[in-house]
């Protein structure tokens, strides 16, 4: 998730979310229209006394509806800060922290698979929360018997009441919330890990999976009589549980492959050169059904050109345009061992379809796809590891790719 870098803290860069500038002032004004209930609801739960009418006037509501929600972002980035300073602990490496529409974000470089750090790990975020809720609830034992207009601030001693009343009840509920076994959040982190005990990470995150879409489809039926935006959460809970699901399972079945094991190796590669027009190269594509090339320079490799290049341009100058003109020489490369997770992800942060193959000394070995890493995992998925693969796996010859997808 990309945001602003507004800073860092134990060399973890802090980042906003486009999103979160839009639901800050939406959650001051939701808080400040309704103050009065929400005083109400802060004296029923905690044994504190506000005056609402102290409250009412002017501008007050909404100070106090920023001052609040700022409050409770600040917790939530707390919140991350703790499974972040745990995970760190253990030696992962933290990527940000993002604050967005729906709370924070920790983005790690690799998830745990040992199930006592993600059990910590996950543990640690709702625990910073109740920590900060106990906080704020000392404050308001400090006002318990001062007099309303004992401090001189907007609002005196109900408008410090208010805030940090709210603020420790709403830190102890997403405490209590982020436990609830719905994967991905935190409750659902700590099922898998317990589920991870006696069963392989990736069966266990899938049965965590299957619950947390259970749990969001339950809370989707609760927010169409009550409130939209647990529809939201819903969608999103369900969609998070699928993804880190489904990158789960990738993860398992490519453990051990490496891109030498899946490309179209060099001597079996269709190549261009640059002098190939983009009327030979449309025909090329449409006679071999691939719709991306190397292109060579005798042994050198010097581009990349993909449909999408071509058909840039118009019908009636491919003939006069020829491959360098069009052709992507800012290459993105990889190595024969390089993990076929790893070029999957490159892929996918780079919005490319294929990468080029390139040994120590850069010359080109072979071309992996993203078909051609499906086609593995498909194989993988249904029919078991190919024997080649389990051999080279546990130390054998690395000399002939075992699966060669489609070089499309």
């Amino acid at each position: 998730m990309r945001g602003i870098k507004i800073g860092s803290a134990f060399g973890i860069p802090i980042r906003l979310n486009w999103t979160f500038l839009l639901v800050l002032p939406f959650f001051a004004f939701l808080i400040g229209q309704d103050i009065a209930t929400i005083a109400s609801a802060i004296g029923g739960a905690l044994p504190v006394s506000i005056d609402a009418a102290n409250l009412a006037g002017g501008s007050m509501p909404w100070i106090l509806g920023f001052a609040s929600a700022l409050g409770l972002f600040v917790g939530v980035l707390l919140h991350e800060f703790g499974h972040s300073l745990v995970a760190m602990r253990y030696g992962y490496e933290i990527d940000s922290i993002t604050l967005w529409l729906l709370g924070g974000l920790a983005s790690f470089t690799e998830f745990p698979e040992d199930w006592r750090h993600e059990f910590w790990i996950a543990v640690a975020g709702p625990a910073v929360s109740i920590a900060v809720g106990v906080g704020c609830y000392g404050v308001l034992l400090l006002t318990s018997g001062l007099p309303s207009d004992s401090i001189a601030v907007l609002g005196g001693v109900d408008a410090v009441r208010f805030v940090f009343g709210y603020l420790a009840v709403l830190n102890v509920v997403l405490a209590v919330f982020n436990m609830l076994p719905a994967f991905p959040m935190d409750g659902g982190r700590v099922l898998r890990a317990l589920l991870a005990r006696n069963a392989p990470h990736a069966a266990a995150t899938q049965r965590a999976a299957a619950i947390g879409k259970a749990f969001a489809f339950m809370l989707a039926i609760v927010g169409l009589f009550s409130n939209w935006f647990l529809i939201f959460l819903a969608l999103f809970i369900y969609i998070a549980a699928s993804g880190e699901a489904q990158q789960t399972t990738l993860n398992a079945a490519f453990e051990g492959v490496t891109v030498a094991d899946v490309m179209t190796p060099g001597p079996e590669l269709d190549v261009v050169t640059e002098e190939t027009t983009v009327a030979e190269l449309i025909d090329r594509m449409f006679r071999e059904r691939h719709t991306g090339f190397p292109v060579m320079d005798n042994e050198t490799l010097v581009g990349m050109v993909t449909l999408a290049d071509a058909q840039g341009v118009s019908e009636v100058e491919r003939d006069a345009y020829l491959v360098e003109d069009v052709m992507e020489r800012d290459l993105i490369t990889v190595s024969p061992g390089t993990e076929a997770m790893d070029a999957l992800q490159t892929m996918q942060r780079n919005d490319v379809g294929r990468l080029p193959v390139v040994d120590a000394d850069g010359t080109l070995v072979g071309l992996v796809s993203r078909t051609d890493l499906m086609t593995a995992f498909n194989v993988i998925q249904n029919s078991g590891r190919p024997t080649m693969i389990t051999g080279r796996a546990l130390g054998g010859d690395r000399g002939t790719s075992a699966i060669n997808g489609d070089r499309s």
